[in-house]
């Protein structure tokens, strides 16, 4: 009876530490069974579930740091995957639809990135609302190199939201608080994810126009260390400088070069990007086949 007694008692203990260790199994040692998967349909039709089941585990471990990050992360790595970019692939005709999925792009952005703000709240108390008000040294300052992945995709999730909201000059308004984060991020570990900080930058800078702090220079330079920090072995980085330097200088040459060179890497030398790459290379060759859309070509040898 005495036993019983006992754990009666504190069943709720025994609940809250059993979600725990779950909740630290799953967002630990997930490993590369999502980002090493071949098959990016099983994917996109799992995570979803899975999502779901963070936040369900979040409902009674709502102060588990590290599954805040991997579901906030989890959002916002399917916003960008299997909502954004296939939205920005739909034809003209399918403006209205284009539209649905980019609001729902930017739902799932700021639901991502308010997860690991929330994370960041827990080590800092008073961290969103000094973001919020734009005193991001304040913010800033305390964090640490443990902290590079919460500023990523805290930064990630915010910029992918003002992306996917053409018309949303407050969320517009936004941009520095994000890229502010990104810059503490790259301070700390630049080598952080193969060089995945470096990887936004070189998206931002060149697709940004020049008034707005975009550069080419820059875009180049993060793409170079991009490419160091992968060792090459990531798609992505040629897909970002050709559908942003390269369109907006018109050079149809170079564009086609770095998708080529997307193409040509084999998405199985790096298992914990396969996925990664099998999207990116995806990309690529719609944006080959698209390549009218882009640039103004030359009529083909005998045409009038």
């Amino acid at each position: 009876m005495v036993i019983i007694f006992i754990v009666l008692l504190n069943s709720c203990s025994f609940k809250k530490l059993a979600v725990n260790m779950i909740a630290d199994t799953l967002s630990s040692g997930a490993g590369t069974a999502f980002t090493g998967d071949d098959d990016p349909e099983l994917i996109r039709d799992a995570l979803p579930f899975a999502l779901k089941m963070y936040e369900s585990l979040l409902e009674q471990a709502p102060e588990n740091r590290e599954l805040l990050l991997t579901t906030g992360s989890g959002f916002v790595m399917y916003a960008n995957a299997f909502v954004h970019t296939p939205a920005d692939m739909l034809p003209d005709m399918e403006f209205e639809l284009q539209e649905e999925m980019l609001m729902r792009a930017r739902r799932l952005y700021l639901r991502g990135r308010d997860y690991v703000l929330r994370s960041l709240d827990l080590k800092y108390p008073g961290f969103s609302e000094s973001v919020q008000n734009d005193r991001m040294d304040q913010a800033l300052e305390p964090t640490t190199i443990e902290d590079v992945p919460n500023l990523f995709w805290a930064g990630a999730g915010w910029m992918g939201a003002i992306s996917a909201s053409r018309f949303d000059i407050a969320l517009m308004l936004d941009v520095p608080k994000a890229i502010s984060l990104m810059d503490r991020a790259l301070e700390l570990d630049e080598s952080w994810g193969d060089g995945s900080i470096h990887e936004f930058f070189l998206s931002y800078y060149g697709s940004m126009p020049a008034s707005m702090g975009g550069s080419e220079e820059k875009a180049r330079y993060h793409f170079r260390k991009t490419l160091e920090f992968s060792q090459g072995m990531k798609a992505s980085p040629y897909v970002a400088l050709a559908s942003s330097v390269c369109v907006n200088n018109q050079d149809a040459s170079e564009y086609r070069q770095l998708l080529d060179a997307a193409l040509a890497i084999d998405p199985d030398s790096s298992i914990e990007n396969r996925l990664s790459n099998i999207l990116s290379q995806r990309k690529a060759r719609w944006l080959l086949d698209h390549i009218e859309d882009y640039f103004l070509l030359e009529s083909e040898e005998g045409d009038t």
